[in-house]
């Protein structure tokens, strides 16, 4: 297999996303990670830009060995000088050189001719040369130049010492097929030798960028210019995550490797995130938290059986812990019964079927349900006494200058049962309203209320004490409404208390014949 080199530019075009601006000391702290993970060129930033940006590069050139440390200037002495400053202390150093070379660029934003452009680039890259012995090449806009105009600048660079010339798609304009025609071209057209590598650095304008990417990398191209989590400027670059795992993932297709340590990939794109502020998408392939997510039944049940039947990597293979199964409406038994032998809970056939009608109506409220739900739903089940009776409507009408009135149905042995009462609040009157349509009358004890879960549509738990017949009972209630919970945690206490005098009516009656 050949060998891609991986190219990281997090800390030059990345951090040129809007808002990603990061501190010396992060930019050090990425370039430590970038190293760690086997990164081969560390595109450290654009020294001439801002004093910052030159102290970062510096600070990274010093304290930073084993990868190839570039840094960006435009094809002039001046920023090919503070390139050079920036890096002299680094180990392994190179400078990135770029011009135009597209005709709109040309046209106006240069306002110059081929022949000028031409000339410009290969003093600089002859400048360039005296300083270091690796010097790369960019044709910014590559993709929408001249063909023809292309290979006549790439040969004269490679002439004046550049050992790498890069084929920036920088609009993200070109489309896989054609991209890969262009490398072709290329390869057929230029004096390429062993010590010149054909690099790439595609944006992600139309979403391409991972495409066009590999699609380049098939045709020739052997060094892939990447930022992690896929930032840069507008729509993003190349994602470094997606570009290895590709070659990793598909080597079969690809006949490639890359020497980076893919089991750090996921820490590396979470301090990203947190140093940049720029949060990666649920939907993100690779480390988006839905990457290994799974939430439809079918999918739960083929990665229950094996994981390969809806995964082409392993979560660990990128440095996260595990598969999700993601538990929500969607969802089969098979992923609920496993989910919960997992919590601990060893759950009898019945007792499982009522802990999943139960998880099904918490599942239609609520986009997931999560591990507190799921512990909340068989605490409530479980605990239910035999129940005499169960709601079958509330209805509530409160605010601040009306009296609470409530409405409750209720079941018991088929048969329905409704009344009405007001109260202090909108719990008290329901409260009143049961005990009407019971006829078993308590005194509350204590109330608490506790949302268990996190987000607006959290479950909340209602536990209550009661008094009856100078015995105290407790109920237990769980609902995404707290009146709902309320209505609940009353009715399993009155199932109880029920639950209770009929026994002892039964042990009464048992002493009294014997």
């Amino acid at each position: 297999m050949e060998r891609v080199y991986i190219f990281d530019t997090t800390l030059r075009d990345g951090e040129q996303s809007p808002g990603a601006s990061m501190s010396v000391e992060q930019k050090l702290e990425i370039a430590k990670l970038l190293k760690n993970i086997g990164v081969d060129i560390i595109e450290a930033g654009f020294p001439i830009s801002s004093p910052k940006q030159f102290e970062a590069v510096q600070q990274i050139s010093e304290k930073v060995r084993g990868p190839v440390i570039a840094g960006l200037a435009r094809a002039l002495q001046k920023d090919i000088d503070a390139c050079y400053e920036a890096l002299k202390n680094a180990e392994k150093k190179r400078i990135h050189t770029f011009i135009a070379t597209s005709d709109i660029h040309l046209k106006y934003k240069l306002k110059k001719s081929k022949e000028e452009v031409l000339k410009q680039a290969v003093e600089a890259v002859k400048y360039a040369k005296s300083l270091v012995d690796d010097v790369e090449f960019s044709a910014e806009d590559a993709t929408r130049s001249d063909w023809g105009y292309l290979k006549d600048i790439y040969e004269a660079v490679i002439e004046a010492g550049a050992t790498t010339l890069n084929i920036p798609d920088t609009v993200g304009y070109t489309v896989p097929e054609e991209f890969a025609k262009l490398i072709e071209y290329l390869k057929q057209h230029l004096s390429l030798n062993d010590k010149v590598v054909l690099s790439v650095h595609c944006h992600n304008d139309l979403g391409l960028a991972t495409a066009n990417t590999l699609s380049a990398l098939k045709a020739g191209a052997r060094q892939a210019e990447v930022s992690v989590n896929g930032i840069g400027e507008r729509a993003g670059n190349a994602s470094f995550e997606e570009v290895v795992m590709a070659i990793k993932t598909r080597k079969d297709y690809f006949d490639m490797y890359t020497n980076i340590k893919t089991e750090e990939i996921y820490p590396l794109s979470k301090t990203v995130v947190t140093f940049t502020g720029i949060p990666v998408q649920p939907n993100k392939a690779i480390v988006g938290e839905n990457a290994f997510a799974h939430e439809a039944g079918i999918h739960q049940d083929g990665v229950i059986k094996h994981n390969m039947t809806y995964e082409i990597m392993t979560p660990q293979s990128v440095g996260r812990q595990k598969s999700m199964l993601v538990l929500g409406r969607h969802s089969g038994k098979h992923g609920l019964k496993v989910r919960l032998q997992e919590l601990g809970y060893d759950i009898s056939d019945k007792d499982f079927n009522k802990i999943y009608k139960k998880f099904l109506e918490i599942a239609d409220k609520k986009k997931q349900v999560f591990d507190d739900d799921l512990i909340a739903i068989v605490e409530g089940e479980m605990n239910v006494m035999p129940e005499v009776y169960t709601l079958e409507y509330f209805s509530v009408v409160t605010g601040n200058s009306v009296i609470p009135t409530a409405t409750v149905k209720l079941k018991k042995n088929n048969k329905t049962c409704q009344d009405a009462s007001t109260g202090d609040g909108p719990v008290d009157a329901v409260y009143k309203a049961i005990e009407k349509i019971t006829g078993v009358e308590i005194r509350l004890i204590s109330y608490s209320i506790n949302a268990i879960t996190q987000g607006k549509d959290a479950l909340g738990s209602v536990s209550i004490s009661v008094e009856k017949d100078n015995r105290l009972y407790r109920g237990y209630g769980v609902a995404t409404d707290v009146i709902e919970a309320s209505v609940l945690a009353l009715l399993n206490a009155i199932n109880r208390i029920l639950h209770n005098n009929k026994v002892e009516n039964l042990n009464n009656n048992k002493g009294v014949a014997s």
